[in-house]
């Protein structure tokens, strides 16, 4: 019997929508030798992580076996799935493989972040294959929101493993390569171990909608306006940007793309030759000059991110436009949870300028780049793998799936985050479970979730902020009073007075009572100001703060 084992762990995107990482081992367990598929990231907000720019998986685990890793395999461009490869790159140290677009992408975020581009390889697609240790890797075609999306196909000793990465079964997607069934069917023909699957919509019950259903319906919208439309998109749903510039042309207007991501992204898909021509667009200076009735611009801040085009022109005027009374603002998108109050908070100051805003909620402007239910019953029925495993989705997408698969008769696990799965044998097995969590880019610097950065900074955003300064004399006595600054605390309390004046008070009689073994020791010193400041500001405003106390001792 061999000794050697075929495992799965996902490090992110299981438990969660975005910040994907996966890997795969095969060897003598302890001994393993590894590929990641895909290094994203996911986006901070106010509530959780304030003043955070990125988040990123944490990848300790791999990187501290970063000598077994032979290949990291990125599936598309999106940035939950290529983002931080010019951050964690250095910790991992392997060659990293993609398709074209793809490459231009991750190519882009090394060079950002000081690495060398030269560690991107670009392949083609499927039966190309790239060997990797004892795997051997293929990027197969499928449909998804951005150009390029491929399915992997990994060949290991244990048997053939499918992970289609983020996919929709489109047929028609207008950009790039369709969804092609009969080559799944023959990628499948000689059996799947298991098919690792894209989990988002595994609670829409109806069938996907090809991108090609939303051309009509835009181009009749946009036909039917008065004043200036502007529209707004994912920038890297290129084929839904082509759409939108068709549509604003064939109703007489001119078009211009504002946002540097999406004027990014076609020019990408040109390079690439993703695509082969796209509609004449005017300059932000040309715009200025054209009629609003004959104007259309496309833009980028989908979600309501504050510095994006939409959110500018949302705030007043944006490179010299602006919107007014009588146009029109279309999102031809859906919000992801979590963005609803910025993109709300658009609509409303539209709507405070006149601007009708045309949501899609109504499913006719925007179709989504995931498969829904039957479309992952559909691909598990052609692929026809021995095990389903769910990933890219919160846990309670990941459960529905196993349950969708144990309906359709066949195996499956539940794997989210930090669990280790071996795939030999006959049936799936958690063979360990590891710690994860998450990384923050915090400006400049990287930092872990646990270090306390993040909540001191919640705590102090919840509580405000008190400074404490006192001075001791050469014979270790208080040289005056302790004196007091406050961040983000109200200046008079309940009982009138300024909280600075309660607090200082309350600090002095404390220094005044205080044993000279305290006054003596700065630790003890350090504690009796802090819980004296906190409970002072308790009684006076109900809140306690955060405390740093500062002794200067005077020798």
């Amino acid at each position: 019997m061999s000794t050697k084992h075929l495992i799965y762990m996902p490090l992110g995107g299981a438990g969660e929508i975005g910040m994907n990482c996966y890997v795969y081992g095969y060897g003598p367990k302890g001994r393993e030798r590894y590929i990641l598929v895909d290094v994203g990231v996911t986006f901070p907000d106010m509530d959780g992580s304030p003043g955070v720019d990125l988040i990123f998986p944490d990848v300790q685990w791999i990187s501290d076996r970063a000598d077994r890793l032979d290949a990291i395999f990125i599936t598309h461009a999106h940035e939950d799935h290529v983002g931080a490869i010019g951050h964690l790159w250095h910790r991992l140290r392997a060659p990293v493989y993609c398709r074209a677009f793809t490459a231009l992408h991750a190519k882009r975020k090394m060079e950002e972040q000081g690495q060398n581009p030269e560690n991107i390889n670009v392949v083609g697609a499927w039966p190309e294959t790239t060997k990797a240790g004892d795997f051997k890797v293929g990027f197969v075609p499928i449909s998804h929101s951005i150009p390029e999306s491929s399915a992997l196909v990994i060949d290991t000793p244990e048997g053939r493993i499918v992970h289609t990465g983020d996919f929709k079964l489109d047929h028609s997607p207008v950009v790039g390569e369709a969804f092609d069934p009969k080559l799944y069917a023959d990628i499948a023909k000689d059996g799947v171990l298991a098919l690792v699957c894209d989990s988002t919509n595994v609670f829409s019950g109806h069938a996907g909608r090809s991108e090609a259903t939303v051309g009509p319906e835009i181009t009749k919208l946009i036909s039917s306006q008065k004043g200036m439309v502007v529209a707004t998109t994912f920038a890297s749903n290129v084929a839904r940007v082509k759409t939108l510039a068709e549509a604003g042309i064939a109703a007489g207007r001119s078009v211009c793309l504002l946002g540097r991501a999406m004027q990014r992204m076609v020019a990408a898909s040109m390079e690439s030759g993703v695509l082969s021509e796209f509609p004449h667009t005017v300059s932000v200076e040309e715009a200025r000059d054209i009629p609003r009735q004959s104007l259309m611009l496309i833009v980028t801040g989908s979600q309501g991110e504050r510095r994006a085009a939409s959110a500018q022109l949302a705030r007043g005027k944006y490179l010299g436009l602006s919107m007014d009374d009588g146009d029109t603002f279309l999102f031809s998108s859906k919000v992801i949870p979590g963005n609803e109050r910025g993109v709300i908070r658009i609509i409303n100051a539209y709507s405070e300028m006149g601007v009708d805003v045309v949501d899609d909620n109504d499913g006719m402007y925007h179709v989504s780049g995931h498969a829904n239910r039957p479309d992952l019953l559909e691909m598990q029925n052609i692929v026809n793998p021995q095990i389903v495993v769910p990933m890219h989705g919160e846990h309670r997408h990941l459960r529905e799936h196993t349950k969708l698969a144990a309906q359709a008769g066949r195996g499956s696990v539940l794997a989210p985050n930090g669990t280790c799965i071996s795939l030999s044998g006959n049936e799936p097995k958690v063979v360990e479970y590891v710690e994860t969590g998450r990384t923050y880019l915090d400006g400049s610097v990287l930092i872990g979730a646990l270090d306390g950065v993040v909540r001191d900074r919640i705590r102090m955003a919840l509580n405000g902020h008190v400074i404490v300064t006192l001075i001791m004399d050469e014979n270790d006595d208080p040289l005056g009073d302790p004196w007091v600054e406050i961040m983000g605390l109200p200046e008079i309390g309940r009982s009138g007075s300024p909280v600075v004046d309660v607090i200082e008070a309350d600090l002095a009689q404390a220094v005044n009572r205080a044993a000279n073994k305290v006054l003596l020791d700065d630790a003890k010193l350090d504690d009796m100001l802090s819980k004296t400041a906190r409970q002072s500001a308790n009684n006076e405003i109900g809140r306690k703060p955060e405390v740093t106390v500062v002794v200067s001792r005077l020798s």
